[in-house]
């Protein structure tokens, strides 16, 4: 009978530390924080619970992989997207984010030159889960952009370059609604309005700051050469602006030679009067401020600095004009010799 006694105080005991034990782990699993920090999570379309649990544990993040296995043992399947763990989320809490497809939006930047259908579908295809290939198909299709009243000439009105958050698995559609939605806002009526001042639409301010981030990035002279080509529309002139003849031919001339200016397209704004049918790129906002508040000036004519430091002399006379041009090339032709000897 003793021995018999013990054996069940054993069994007891046995059976009451499994039980805490298994307590425990449906506590810990549920109720612990089980997180270091907070990083990032992708699931993507080909990945089952169990890689994306190893993904996770893999990061060193986890302060108990046992736990987060058990919670990710209990699901079959997990939603495609982005998702953001950090230090306050449970095992259990993680699982059921990711099973259930409760998304944190990332951020999608559209910065720097974009000048071409094809670099603004690879930016986007680059942070978003759509592919790159079908960006493209849908920013250069006319019958897609007709949903906002444009065409593929048109495509870079629709966008104003900034970072937007938007949920990482969003259609190329939906990505489209979000930054036209965007553009909409930016164009406030004052912005309108300052526009009509100039005697432009806001598509027209469009093309015309597109033509002037051609011409430059530094931002301080951007209004003064807006002016520039704000004065030759209102006196007739031509604008003769070097960037549109670059888009003619894909942008690949390094330097506008005069071969190059006799190319036949609309986009030649040497050859054809006023704006190009659209913008030649994806303007940012401070070319287009600088086109709906320019530097008033009497201004006709600009050329590179000879000092090479990115900026401009002005000229309002072509007598003027000439002599800037003269000592920027005397200012050239130093430096090519100096780069050869």
């Amino acid at each position: 009978m003793k021995k018999t006694y013990w054996i069940l105080i054993a069994i007891g005991l046995i059976l009451l530390t499994a039980g805490g034990i298994w307590a425990y782990r449906m506590w810990y699993d549920r109720k612990a924080p089980n997180f270091k920090g907070a990083f990032d999570v992708y699931v993507y379309p080909t990945m089952d619970p169990e890689s994306v649990c190893e993904e996770i544990i893999a990061t060193g993040q986890v302060r108990k992989p046992a736990s987060l296995r058990r919670a990710f043992r209990e699901v079959e399947t997990l939603e495609v997207g982005h998702y953001l763990v950090d230090s306050t989320c449970t095992s259990m809490y993680v699982m059921r984010m990711l099973h259930k497809g409760w998304q944190t939006p990332v951020n999608l930047t559209l910065s720097g030159s974009i000048r071409t259908p094809g670099i603004l579908a690879r930016k986007i295809g680059a942070q978003m889960l759509a592919d790159s290939a079908d960006v493209a198909a849908f920013i250069c299709s006319d019958d897609s952009l007709l949903r906002y009243g444009a065409d593929s000439r048109q495509l870079f009105t629709l966008i104003i370059p900034d970072t937007y958050q938007i949920r990482w698995t969003a259609s190329v559609r939906e990505i489209m609604d979000r930054l036209v939605k965007e553009r909409d806002a930016w164009w406030t009526p004052e912005r309108v309005a300052a526009a009509k001042a100039q005697g432009l639409t806001p598509r027209e301010a469009a093309a015309l700051a597109s033509i002037v981030d051609g011409e430059t990035r530094y931002v301080p002279e951007q209004p003064t050469i807006a002016g520039v080509y704000l004065n030759r529309l209102r006196t007739g002139m031509k604008l003769q602006a070097d960037p549109t003849v670059a888009y003619c031919f894909d942008y690949e001339p390094r330097r506008i030679l005069k071969t190059h200016l006799s190319v036949d397209s609309p986009y030649n704004t040497y050859k054809y009067a006023g704006l190009p049918p659209g913008p030649i790129s994806c303007p940012p906002k401070s070319c287009l401020e600088a086109v709906l508040y320019p530097k008033s000036h009497n201004y006709i004519f600009f050329c590179a600095d000879p000092s090479f430091n990115g900026s401009h002399r002005f000229a309002a006379s072509y007598t003027e004009h000439l002599r800037n041009a003269r000592a920027f090339q005397k200012a050239l032709t130093q430096r090519q010799r100096a780069a050869s000897n």
